[in-house]
């Protein structure tokens, strides 16, 4: 487009930008995300017969914990990329807190064991399917994600894509949570954030072929 034709493009649109319109995108994009991918979960794997009594241990629940602050760290993170010239500010290390707690518990419990307990730990029994597994669920959210960046104004598409790709890693990964029979903070540690990993190296491929402006 030419600068005279944006000129006038903009003269005979004066209207305001909508006071939120950004935090209005991504709502819809999480709410959208995190439900499709319970929709694809129920679809592909199914809530599994166990999880009521899993429910009774503090690692369920801290799956789910650590997954959702995730995604508020994403969601903050990605909150800034989505309009130009704006700093990350405090929302980088919101979003890098979750990891490192979580890899202090996987520390502990690897020191706690004993040395053939520890690979056993760290593979559990689903070592093999999990992160694609993930991966998969985050699909929903990502589509989701990259719409809400499409109605912003990202000047950084590859950090922007991978933000998007963030938050919907840690959206897949909530929706996973209520099938997967893993509990031990060392196979989380590792598999949980490869399965993240994925839509976020993603993300980063897409955003500057989707984000364009």
């Amino acid at each position: 487009m030419k600068t005279d034709d944006l000129i006038a493009m903009l003269a005979n649109d004066p209207g305001p930008v909508p006071r939120h319109g950004i935090e209005r995108r991504f709502a819809v994009a999480v709410l959208a995300g995190l439900g499709g991918g319970l929709v694809l979960m129920l679809l592909l794997f199914g809530v599994r017969p166990g999880v009521a009594q899993d429910m009774a241990l503090p690692m369920f629940w801290g799956k789910l914990v650590f997954a959702g602050l995730l995604a508020a760290g994403g969601l903050a993170v990605l909150r800034r990329l989505a309009r130009p010239g704006m700093g990350l500010g405090h929302s980088l290390a919101l979003l890098a807190l979750p990891p490192l707690v979580l890899w202090g518990l996987a520390a502990v419990a690897l020191g706690q064991a004993g040395p053939g307990e520890r690979l056993p730990l760290v593979l559990g029994s689903t070592w093999r399917s999990c992160a694609f597994n993930i991966a998969a669920l985050s699909l929903p959210a990502l589509v989701a994600s990259l719409w809400a960046l499409r109605g912003a104004a990202p000047t950084r598409l590859a950090w922007a894509g991978a933000g998007a790709g963030l938050l919907a890693g840690a959206l897949g990964t909530l929706a996973y949570a209520l099938h997967c029979p893993e509990m031990a903070a060392p196979f989380l540690a590792v598999w949980y954030l490869a399965g993240m990993a994925l839509p976020t190296l993603a993300g980063a491929w897409l955003g500057p072929r989707v984000l364009r402006w």
